[in-house]
């Protein structure tokens, strides 16, 4: 079987932590596939040593089935990998095709990039106005622009690290469209998280982490939450009691409130009634 990237044995020491201990797994083309663990489950470092931002100690990674080395992000683009980081590399006083523009071969002029940024946007359903200062839009908006500039260089696997920690509800949905589109068109997708709805929403397989080590890999729409964190916390989640609030008098009433936008992108506020009760 062709794999887009094979991972054998991989193995990152830092002074105090094994970061990756004997780490293997493999995603196919076209896969969207898991990667899922809790926070220090070594997720972010297995990452960073595919996309060439850090080097491992020991073992070997396989992309289109040809042993690679990957020494720096730039080779990692030139191989065929994106990334697109938790926490995001904009310029906030730069518009979006610029801060896009920045990140790619300097062959291409601005207007093009615009004109790039457009298609793309267009072809992915990823609403993205160039022209817009980084610093006027919303997290999702930045990370629509940070999806448009890996997409410009063509990925043959996309690495998205906790891509919906900052997101919406309606942003979430519109990624995974966007996901599955990609997906559909050959793209592979590495897709990190400790959301198992998600996981098991989008996903097609998962390899889950524990302490840097491989403890299962799995199809998540054959799985529970419950068997999903067994393989990444080693036990069952505790149990939730829920607790029938007690309402106490109201705190805070709004009624009627307008106010007009406070920069050209904002929005207006109109007729906004609420009230807030003691321990709600």
């Amino acid at each position: 079987m062709s794999y887009r990237l094979e991972l054998k044995n991989i193995t990152k020491q830092y002074p105090a932590v094994r970061a990756n201990d004997d780490v293997s797994l493999h995603v196919l083309p076209g896969e969207i596939h898991a990667v899922l663990g809790e926070n220090g489950a070594g997720k972010s470092t297995l990452m960073k040593i595919i996309f060439g931002a850090v080097k491992p100690d020991a073992g070997e990674i396989y992309f289109n089935d040809a042993l690679v080395q990957v020494r720096s992000p730039q080779e990692a683009r030139a191989l065929g990998i994106s990334m697109v980081f938790q926490h995001f590399s904009l310029f906030d006083t730069l518009t979006a095709a610029e801060n896009v523009w920045l990140g790619l071969d300097k062959k291409w002029t601005l207007p093009e990039v615009i004109e790039r940024i457009q298609a793309v946007s267009s072809d992915y359903g990823l609403e993205v106005d160039p022209w817009r200062p980084v610093h006027t839009l919303s997290v999702g908006e930045r990370q629509r622009v940070e999806i448009v500039r890996a997409l410009l260089t063509n990925p043959q696997l996309l690495i998205l690290d906790e891509p919906t920690s900052v997101l919406t509800p309606q942003a979430v949905e519109k990624l995974f469209v966007t996901l599955r589109q990609l997906a559909e068109r050959g793209c592979s997708i590495l897709y990190i998280s400790h959301k198992l709805d998600e996981i098991r929403a989008l996903c097609h397989r998962c390899t889950v982490l524990r302490g840097g080590k491989v403890t299962g890999e799995v199809d998540p729409r054959q799985e529970t939450n419950a068997s999903l964190s067994r393989l990444m916390i080693g036990s069952e989640p505790p149990q939730l009691k829920r607790v029938a609030p007690v309402l106490g008098a109201t705190a805070l009433v709004v009624k009627n409130l307008n106010l007009a936008k406070q920069d050209p992108f904002g929005v207006n506020l109109q007729d906004i009634c609420l009230q807030v009760q003691a321990g709600e």
